[in-house]
């Protein structure tokens, strides 16, 4: 796995070993940053579940001011953290070893909202919801802020509508899908 783009480009990151994480393929990664790409510059980024931290970083090198990392596993917190020393963004970010839900407690009134939130949490588990949730009534997110969701590609998120976000692009993959999400 490497960065696709930008002032990283061609550096290859770590991954996690095992099955507890999926990183995103480089293909699909770079599908999704082409799509990105006009909301890149200068944007704050909220990367949630971040496993290796590959999108957070890829969005960093593509020119991305800020990037919040979120992720529990002790494991793949010290793969991000030796990530951004290897591709030099540590400046640009921080990191948060803790739980979805406590990040978004602790940042929640303390950042202002984020220009873009990335989400790729296990499957099947229902947390891109309850993630959606929490957001849905902070101050981390307005009506400009694009979110985009990691999914298998059986999974529906028909329950966004009643949490206020609108689907305004679906993605799909061989073995997933990307939502793009925005507040109503």
């Amino acid at each position: 796995m490497r960065v696709i783009a930008g002032a990283a480009r061609r550096i290859l990151l770590k991954t996690v070993e095992g099955m507890d994480t999926r990183p995103t393929t480089d293909r699909i990664k770079e599908t999704l940053f082409n799509i990105l790409q006009p909301d890149l510059p200068g944007a704050r980024v909220l990367d949630l579940f971040s496993g290796s931290g590959a999108l957070g970083i890829e969005a960093l090198s593509r020119g991305s001011s800020y990037c919040v990392f979120v992720e529990k596993a002790p494991e793949a917190v010290r793969c991000i953290q030796a990530n951004l020393s290897a591709t030099h963004l540590e400046e640009k970010s921080r990191v948060m070893s803790t739980d979805v839900q406590s990040a978004l407690s602790r940042l929640d009134g303390a950042e202002k909202p984020f220009d873009l939130v990335l989400m790729d949490p296990p499957y099947h588990k229902g947390l891109e919801l309850e993630a959606l949730a929490r957001l849905a009534d902070s101050s981390l997110i307005d009506e400009y802020t694009i979110i985009v969701v990691e999914t298998a590609l059986d999974t529906e998120l028909d329950e966004v509508s009643d949490l206020g976000y609108h689907v305004y692009r679906v993605k799909d993959y061989k073995t997933n899908r990307h939502f793009f999400l925005q507040r109503k």
